[in-house]
């Protein structure tokens, strides 16, 4: 116990039990501000809570302390070195104070402490830094925030002199020191995980609060992609293979992959084909609740309610993850949310698909993605690029005919006018188009051009809600004039909603998002009530088409009659989960499996086995989208006709 009295062991300990009360003030208040989602018989989160900031404390501490204890007497004795000491103490706390602000923000935005997309946003610094100096009066807090630091420590001058005024070990008790950090490293090593001892099920708000936000962040970032046969409960192929059949045995579908856990299929459907334009809106964040027409009392969305009575609208429909790329992923791709990163970002392998672009593209589409902001976002240039489509995004564009843009990009009537441009272009040509967008004007900081409705911009959701609303009613106003509009389907969908976090690990009805499929001239107005998701659009256009293909969708077309059971199929990186309408099935990670009966009332958590028949479906699901794409059964081969073709040239 003699070294805990000396100068390095006291230095140490008098830092990171100023981290350690932090942490504590920081799950405090996020606990005080989230009393009623938290709910009850939250005090053992606190305990669990204790684990992981003294994990998180032992790597980090773990380089510092090495140095102290292994410090020469003499240079522990030199002024410089207490004033580098002091210092360091000084920029720790500031450190921390930052990080516990960070947190709060991160939990304002997201409802979870740091996770996988604190990771990613760390990649895209441009894009987030402009977001956070747009959204946030940054010079102000980081004034508050070192004055605060500067504070403390003044009011640890005593006790941090007294550390550094005692005496220093011997040479043997630096050594012992040392393989004592080493040894509680190892010990965090093998009883933390970002799993474990934080449970799985139950409410979602204490778990993530006995979490510590800097420790989920590098687990993070240690294990951003998730192997499913490794991490998740899986069934014999016979099995899988068997229900998979049973999900996608459409009336018009032939299965004509060799292994059994193959899902290609010959699609064939009925009637002549057709070449009609194609206009698909991914609208950023958007959630079903904001719309008048869902029950919503502030007018945010007079166009789209219009339109919803103009078009064939979805009303059961749901988006299947909560950031951008899985929603991108799940609409071009049609394949469920496997765990970890999506494909979207799985750089060197996200190309080669057969994508809806790649299928169209096929049969004498021009397939373009346009974005409104720069497509190295979220790897967005190299998966649409290898994926059958030319992109066009912010960097395409003059800046002559940008009008407004924020730290995202243009906003979207500046989109929209680049999709009306390029539309006409392919139409000059005489040649089909499919133009898939995705905007950007509906996200914080939530800044839109002047003017245009009656909320003032950046001002919070609401008016970003609004103005997206606007630009839709004034692009289709633009569209009705062109000559190609009659002959053009729009689709406007989400590709998530505006907030995914619950007391529950997969909320259900925090994925429910709008889909609109708009082309009065060739499909009558209707509601259509069948539980659907975004991994169902692109078969369905295809089928709107009349198109013969060869699928390796995991969606449905939604426009005919057929027998299979309803699902949606949902994530949010490591919960998976099946939703038959009625009850949710929940694979996490560790094998663990769970079901929500009512799950979009009560709610009723239960451990089941994996002979449950929900549960079997959601495995299956997975297990073969992992397969399929780590055996590369999902890419895209040409169809006979055009390959022969391209031979003979």
């Amino acid at each position: 116990m003699d070294l805990l009295k000396t100068a390095p062991a006291r230095f140490v300990l008098l830092l990171t039990s100023t981290w350690l009360a932090i942490f504590l003030l920081t799950r405090g208040i996020l606990l005080l501000t989230h009393l009623d989602e938290a709910g009850s018989g939250w005090l053992p989160l606190f305990g669990v809570g204790l684990l992981y900031d003294l994990g998180f404390l032992a790597y980090a501490a773990l380089p510092l302390g090495l140095y102290l204890v292994l410090c020469p007497p003499a240079l522990w004795r030199r002024r410089g070195h207490r004033w580098l000491l002091q210092g360091l103490f000084s920029l720790s706390l500031f450190a921390m104070l930052f990080t516990a602000v960070a947190e709060w923000l991160f939990w304002d935005e997201f409802g979870v402490r740091f996770n996988f997309i604190a990771v990613d946003y760390l990649v895209y610094s441009d894009e987030v830094l402009n977001n956070i100096l747009e959204s946030y009066p940054i010079g102000l807090y980081m004034s508050l925030l070192a004055l605060a630091a500067i504070a403390l420590s003044l009011a640890l001058r005593k006790p941090l002199k007294a550390a550094l005024d005692a005496p220093l070990p011997p040479l043997r008790g630096r050594l012992l020191s040392a393989l004592g950090l080493l040894l509680v490293v190892g010990a965090s090593l093998q009883l933390l995980s970002q799993d474990s001892p934080r449970s799985q099920g139950g409410n979602a708000y204490q778990n993530e609060l006995a979490s510590n936000g800097p420790y989920q962040f590098f687990a993070a970032f240690r294990n951003n992609e998730l192997d499913y046969q490794q991490f998740y409960r899986s069934l014999p192929a016979d099995v899988v293979a068997r229900q998979m059949r049973a999900e996608l045995n459409e009336p018009n579908a032939r299965f004509i992959g060799k292994d059994p856990l193959d899902i290609r299929r010959a699609i064939d459907n009925p009637g002549a084909p057709r070449t009609p334009n194609i206009v698909l809106v991914t609208i950023e964040s958007f959630s079903a609740k904001y719309m008048g027409s869902n029950g919503d009392d502030r007018n945010l969305t007079p166009n789209l309610d219009a339109l919803r009575a103009q078009s064939l609208y979805f009303n059961n429909f749901y988006a299947t993850g909560t950031r951008t790329d899985r929603g991108l992923e799940a609409i071009t791709l049609a394949i469920p949310p496997t765990p970890g990163r999506s494909i979207v970002k799985r750089i060197g392998r996200e190309s080669g698909f057969a994508s809806l672009g790649q299928q169209l593209r096929s049969v004498g589409y021009d397939s373009v993605f346009v974005y409104g902001g720069r497509g190295y976002f979220d790897n967005m240039n190299a998966f649409f690029s290898g994926n059958g489509y030319r992109v066009v995004d912010q960097s395409s564009v003059e800046e002559s005919e940008i009008h407004f843009k924020n730290a995202w990009g243009m906003a979207d009537e500046d989109l929209y006018t680049q999709t009306l441009k390029l539309a006409d272009a392919d139409y000059a040509q005489q040649r089909p188009f499919l133009l898939q967008l995705m905007t950007t004007s509906n996200h914080r900081p939530y800044t839109y051009p002047d003017g245009r409705i009656d909320i003032k911009s950046g001002k919070g959701r609401d008016g970003a809600v609004k103005y997206t609303d606007y630009a839709i009613g004034e692009f289709l106003k633009a569209a009705r004039q062109k000559p190609w509009f009659d002959n053009t389907i729009f689709v406007f969908v989400a590709d998530h909603t505006a907030g995914s976090a619950g007391k529950e690990d997969l909320p259900i009805s925090n994925y429910q998002i709008p889909l609109f499929i708009y082309a009065p001239k060739l499909i009558p107005a209707r509601e259509n009530a069948q539980l659907a998701s975004q991994i169902d659009l692109a078969p369905t256009l295809l089928g709107l088409l009349n198109l013969d293909y060869e699928s390796t969708f995991f969606g449905r077309n939604l426009l005919q009659d057929n027998p299979l059971p309803p699902r949606v199929l949902v994530g949010n990186y490591q919960h998976l989960g099946l939703f038959d309408g009625q009850d949710l099935a929940i694979l996490s990670p560790r094998q663990g499996l769970r079901r929500h009966d009512q799950a979009l009332g009560a709610s009723q958590e239960s451990r089941v086995p994996d002979s449950d028949p929900l549960i079997q479906r959601g495995i299956s699901y997975y297990q073969s989208a992992s397969y399929g794409f780590k055996q590369q059964l999902l890419g895209w081969k040409a169809p006979k006709a055009a390959a022969d073709e391209l031979s003979q040239r």
